[in-house]
Parts: C-alpha cells; sequence; structure tokens
C-alpha cells in the first residue's frame, strides 16, 4: 500500500477558508459540519485517492456527501495535491491554472 503525503494549495486553503466562513455567518454548527466532513474527505483522499473518479485527465475529485463541494487534487508520484474546493454549481475548470 502506498503512503500519500497530501499538500493543499493555497488557492485551495482560501476556498476553504472562505466556505467555511459563509457557513459560520448561518451556523456554527454547520461550519463545525462542514469542517469535519472536509476532515473526513481528505482522509479519504489520503487512504484511496484512485478509487476517486477522474474529473479530466489531470484532475480527480471526491464530492462532499452533505455539502455541495468536490475536492479537485491531483496525484503526482506518492504526493496528492488539492488543488480547489469547488462548489459544485461553480463553472468546472476554473482551477485549471492552479
Amino acid at each position: 500500500m502506498n503512503s500519500f503525503n497530501i499538500q493543499v494549495c493555497s488557492a485551495a486553503a482560501k476556498d476553504f477558508t472562505e466556505s467555511l466562513c459563509w457557513y459560520a455567518e448561518r451556523s456554527t454548527a454547520l461550519a463545525t459540519d462542514f469542517e469535519s466532513e472536509f476532515d473526513a474527505a481528505i482522509q479519504r483522499i489520503a487512504e484511496s485517492p484512485e478509487l476517486f473518479p477522474a474529473f479530466d485527465e489531470r484532475h480527480r475529485y471526491l464530492q462532499l456527501r452533505r455539502f455541495p463541494f468536490l475536492i479537485i487534487y491531483r496525484i503526482i508520484g506518492t504526493i496528492i495535491i488539492v488543488i480547489a474546493v469547488a462548489h459544485t454549481a461553480r463553472s468546472p475548470g476554473f482551477w485549471d491554472e492552479r
């Protein structure tokens, strides 16, 4: 079994933080749930990154269960780079230059 190292690029960290703040403005409990689900999703990706569907030739994604977000990532050797935390209503591919 491969051991993968997860890195979150600064743009994806900003995506996450902005979304977390949006939920926190509405409900502390909702923000906590969003953060917990995000953390669990990152763990699932780290354990089996190739399990999740390909978005295109370079990217894979995992959709959060309770929230309308995709975690978009690339696998490069034993490194997983999270490049976007994308709301499902947002236009696909905005992360291509990341």
